[in-house]
């Protein structure tokens, strides 16, 4: 194990890099963050920031040689750079599994070759493969990049042979999957916590909503039957199972007419997992610092239904937001990531909304939401 008093690090700076160097100072250990922007909202709360890119040699023999054990915050960092830093220093999840999350193609391809239900898909790598997968599946489709895509980036709604081509020459060309587009019930992820032991604990399936392709609310417990959580929780465990993954993996689902679809899966904590700081025994942050660290896991169980709401910047677009109307509302709480630039799009915080049921929770976290953005007068 490694115990209170060492230094972990992180590669990447933003708000998760954040949230887990607070809940790995409040625990005892110091953190290093590896991030090129010198505003990183993770490298404002490290011990110490190394400012230089996720390449850099020698930032990299800096970062292993100050750290007992490292993770990442964003699973598009380098494989290679996570490789690097394994032959010095523990590094969880490995370069291995991220290299599976971080491209479409292949998280699909895995996901298939398990046994994992997925949407139809065919992958697109030219222009004469995406006319074959057009003639195989459905208008209307679904183009997305195989790599980097989040938020809704680099994605694109497909309803005739020529939008597909548009798209493909707007994304430059790159790798792409080509996905039948779904008549969903609704959105569903689950977390879950694998340690090297094999020891799993997973968190209350959340129900998600998007909103132009960003994350808007999760609620918890999600509105479905029981049985139908259990089986969400079984395939996010299954999932990590079959990856030999150590760290917390996020699994987001679709539920559709023939049961559980698998969309994709995040190395990392996630945005939907966010409520577990405030409605939960034990937050994913803890979690992935124990699995980073060998630490027993923690048995997290729901305190409260909860609903978290994404804060973007368009809330800033005639100032700053009316704080009191989300301090002053019994079970609401804030969280906001210290971002120097708000800008429309940009998660800068959010919100957990605790109420005696979710449907009540999720009233009140888009009636602050909404009371945040109030004009002032």
């Amino acid at each position: 194990m490694i115990l209170p008093g060492a230094t972990v690090g992180v590669v990447g700076g933003g708000q998760l890099g954040r949230m887990l160097a607070l809940q790995a100072r409040t625990m005892g250990y110091r953190v290093v963050v590896l991030d090129p922007d010198p505003q990183s909202p993770a490298g404002a709360l490290a011990d110490h920031h190394i400012q230089a890119g996720y390449d850099d040699q020698l930032a990299l023999a800096e970062l292993a040689d100050r750290c007992a054990a490292v993770t990442t915050e964003f699973e598009n960092v380098p494989a290679t750079t996570l490789a690097t830093l394994a032959r010095s220093v523990m590094v969880r999840p490995s370069a291995e599994a991220v290299s599976i999350t971080q491209d479409r193609i292949a998280e699909k391809c895995f996901l298939q070759s398990h046994g994992f239900a997925t949407a139809p898909f065919r992958p697109v790598r030219t222009v004469s493969e995406l006319l074959e997968g057009l003639g195989a599946l459905p208008f209307p489709s679904l183009l997305k990049t195989s790599r980097l895509g989040y938020d809704g980036k680099g994605q694109a709604t497909i309803g005739s042979e020529d939008d597909a081509v548009l798209a493909f020459e707007r994304f430059g060309g790159v790798p792409c999957v080509l996905e039948s587009r779904l008549d969903l019930d609704c959105e569903l992820s689950v977390i879950v916590a694998r340690g090297a032991n094999g020891d799993m604990a997973t968190f209350p399936v959340a129900e998600n909503r998007h909103h132009d392709g960003i994350l808007e609310t999760s609620v918890v417990p999600a509105r479905i039957p029981a049985a139908l959580a259990g089986q969400a929780a079984q395939a996010a465990t299954a999932i990590a199972e079959a990856m030999a993954y150590v760290g917390v993996l996020a699994v987001e689902l679709f539920v559709v007419k023939g049961g559980l679809i698998v969309n994709e899966m995040a190395p990392r904590p996630h945005n939907s997992g966010h409520y577990t700081l405030d409605a939960c025994s034990a937050n994913q942050f803890e979690q992935q610092l124990r699995t980073l660290c060998g630490l027993p896991l923690a048995r997290p169980w729901l305190l409260s239904p909860v609903a978290m709401i994404n804060l973007l910047g368009d809330l800033w677009s005639e100032g700053e937001p009316r704080w009191e109307e989300a301090l002053r509302r019994t079970g609401v709480r804030l969280h906001l990531y210290g971002k120097s630039e708000a800008r429309p799009g940009r998660k800068m915080g959010h919100l957990n909304c605790l109420a005696p049921d979710p449907d009540r929770a999720l009233a009140i976290a888009l009636e602050s939401r909404d009371a945040l953005r109030a004009r002032r007068r």
